[in-house]
């Protein structure tokens, strides 16, 4: 597979929480450190995404954004 995002972190699935269209992904990326992602039900099919199996967070985003409260 070739892409343009530069930003591919190589972790394992911890979870798949399955919506009434979309699944909340979880992938633990280090020790303790997870990201999720929310994708489309079909895209967990199609990828046969279930807990234990390796997986990569592909990022490609312009923006990010963090805010706190004052």
């Amino acid at each position: 597979m070739r892409i343009s995002a530069r930003n591919i972190l190589e972790g394992t699935v911890v979870e798949v929480v399955r919506g009434a269209t979309t699944a909340h992904v979880r992938l633990e990326v280090s020790p303790g450190t997870i990201i999720t992602a929310s994708i489309t039900n079909e895209a967990v099919d199609q990828l046969g995404l279930v807990a234990g199996q390796p997986a990569s967070a592909v990022i490609k985003a312009s923006d990010v954004m963090i805010a706190v409260d004052d």
